[in-house]
C-alpha cells in the first residue's frame, strides 16, 4: 500500500484524512499467473493498482488473441472503458506473473471523490496518464513501421522484454511471432 502512496505523492500532495479514507477502501488481491483478471462480457467493477506482477490487455480470438496493453508494476490497470461505463467489456485482463493488486470498487472511488479534497484531482490525473499511453500506442500504430515500434518499444520499456512471451510483443506490435523473430534478427 506505501507504493500507491508513494504514487499518489509524486502526483499531488496529499493529506492525511484523504490518505486514510482512500486507504481504508482498497482490498489487497493476489493472484497466480494465468489467472483471468476479466474476461469478454463481464463489467469492470475495480481499479487496481500493481504492487507486484504484470497484466496483459487482449482481445480473445479463435486463431491467436490479439494483445494491445500490458501494466506492470506500480501502475493502474483495469478496463478502464467499462469501468467508466459499468457497461460490458469487449475484452480480457490476464496475469502474467504472480500478481498482487490493491483495488478499489466503482462505489468506493466515487465516494472518494465525493468526501475528500484530492479524489477528483487524482482521478482526473489517473484518466489523462492513460490516455497518454492509449494516445501514444494509436499513433505508433499509424506512424510508424513494426520495427519502429519494437525499437520504440525496447527503449521505453525494456522490462516488457523481460516479463512478456515474445508472442504477445508481436501482436502488441501488430505482427505474427515469426516477422517478430526476422525483425530481431535484422537488428541484432
Amino acid at each position: 500500500m506505501d507504493q500507491i502512496k508513494a504514487y499518489f505523492k509524486q502526483l499531488v500532495a496529499i493529506n492525511t484524512k484523504d490518505w486514510e479514507l482512500f486507504s481504508s477502501k482498497l482490498q489487497q488481491c493476489v493472484h497466480p499467473k494465468k489467472t483471468t483478471l476479466l474476461s469478454v462480457g463481464q463489467t469492470e467493477q475495480y481499479l487496481s493498482f500493481i504492487e507486484k506482477g504484470s497484466v496483459r490487455l487482449f482481445i480473445p480470438k479463435l486463431e491467436q488473441d490479439v494483445t494491445f496493453g500490458f501494466c506492470f508494476e506500480h501502475q493502474f490497470v483495469c478496463a478502464y472503458d467499462s469501468f467508466l461505463t459499468q457497461s460490458p467489456c469487449n475484452y480480457q485482463l490476464e496475469t502474467l506473473s504472480d500478481t498482487v493488486l490493491w483495488r478499489i470498487s466503482y462505489e468506493d472511488l466515487q465516494e472518494v471523490y465525493s468526501l475528500s479534497e484530492i479524489g477528483n484531482t487524482i482521478g482526473r490525473i489517473t484518466a489523462e496518464n492513460l490516455f497518454l499511453l492509449k494516445s501514444e500506442r494509436e499513433l505508433s500504430l499509424l506512424n510508424q513501421t513494426a520495427e519502429e515500434r519494437y525499437v520504440a518499444l525496447f527503449q521505453k520499456r525494456p522490462q516488457l522484454f523481460k516479463e512478456v512471451p515474445l508472442k504477445y510483443i508481436a501482436s502488441y506490435i501488430g505482427v505474427t511471432p515469426q516477422a517478430l523473430s526476422r525483425i530481431r534478427k535484422r537488428i541484432s
